[in-house]
């Protein structure tokens, strides 16, 4: 499998230059916590000559086609790449000797490698196990389990939680009906369940009728939003003087939890009615841009996947020593 053909970089050119000052400096270090098949690192390291990346990801089939594209594409020794989910930056770049990073990117979601790989059973349109584990080597939960297992309730909650559906409940005791008789194994039994479960006048609008369950259960199979919470923490702490955060969401759950975490990084804490702001509590970080990018309309139509792309980023503005 050739990596170079499976993932187009999502808003490419606007990344480079949202991290140009950070990483243009020597010696520089980028952290890509979800390097997939390294299509956004192999930018970076063309671009920032005097950069090493250390690369992050849950899932070792991708991190081993990555390897193979760097070392193809003229990289190698200037890499260092880490199994792990990538709110585990600090641990990473210990791993990599590296204190501090100048420049951390997050494409969040699926990777194109993924998507692509039919058995992991992330895309509706395929017949498929209900896996969808971004990391199938590992213990936990698969979607079949919850599926399978969890209460009427709280399948409800997770489809309304995290892909704002609407008709969770109806799909929920549709899924918990059809279960007593045949237990869920392939996703074609799910999209049928679902489209039983629809009003047929929402079969036909907003897109297929199975996208936001599938976006939730995969989003609860890899615990995404909570990593997503941690890898933020870390992320900003782990910036050097200077470095700049930039991250791509796609889908409102994630951006809203990125853009709190900015505004509250780059907001005064200085006590409400005071007269002037307090250096003591003067934020560490600003804003780069102020709102979310979006991809360009022509990028739109040769890449779906970055219509719903919202890309924002941060940097550090006082030394981490002192914040």
């Amino acid at each position: 499998m050739d990596a170079s053909q499976l993932h187009a970089p999502v808003m490419r050119e606007e990344c480079l230059e949202l991290l140009r000052p950070a990483l243009e400096r020597a010696n520089s270090t980028y952290v890509d916590c979800t390097l997939g098949m390294a299509g956004h690192a192999c930018a970076v390291l063309e671009a920032f000559p005097n950069t090493h990346l250390v690369g992050i990801d849950r899932d070792a089939a991708a991190l081993g086609l990555a390897r193979e594209r760097l070392i193809q594409e003229g990289f190698d020794g200037r890499f260092t790449l880490v199994h792990t989910t990538y709110d585990g930056i600090v641990d990473a770049l210990a791993e990599a000797g590296r204190e501090k990073a100048d420049g951390i990117l997050m494409d969040l979601g699926l990777s194109s490698f993924q998507i692509d790989t039919r058995e992991r059973g992330f895309a509706y349109s395929v017949d498929a196990p209900l896996d969808m584990r971004m990391n199938p080597d590992g213990d936990s939960l698969t979607a079949a389990d919850i599926l399978n297992t969890w209460s009427e309730q709280d399948i409800a909650n997770i489809l309304y939680r995290y892909g704002e559906e609407k008709f969770s409940r109806r799909i929920a005791r549709t899924i918990v009906q059809e279960r007593a008789s045949e237990l869920f194994e392939r996703s074609p039994q799910l999209v049928s369940a679902i489209e039983r479960s629809l009003p047929a006048k929402s079969l036909h609008s907003g897109g297929h009728p199975a996208k936001r369950t599938f976006q939730a259960l995969r989003i609860a199979v890899n615990e995404e939003l909570d990593i997503l919470r941690d890898a933020l923490d870390s992320a900003l702490g782990a910036l050097a003087l200077g470095g700049r955060l930039v991250i791509e969401s796609y889908h409102s759950l994630e951006d809203r939890m990125v853009k709190e975490a900015f505004v509250a990084a780059s907001t005064s804490k200085t006590p409400a009615g005071l007269p002037v702001d307090l250096a003591e509590f003067a934020p560490n970080f600003s804003l780069v841009k102020r709102g979310a990018m979006k991809a360009p309309a022509r990028e739109q139509e040769t890449n779906p996947r970055s219509a719903s792309v919202r890309l924002r980023a941060i940097e550090r503005t006082t030394p981490p020593e002192i914040s």
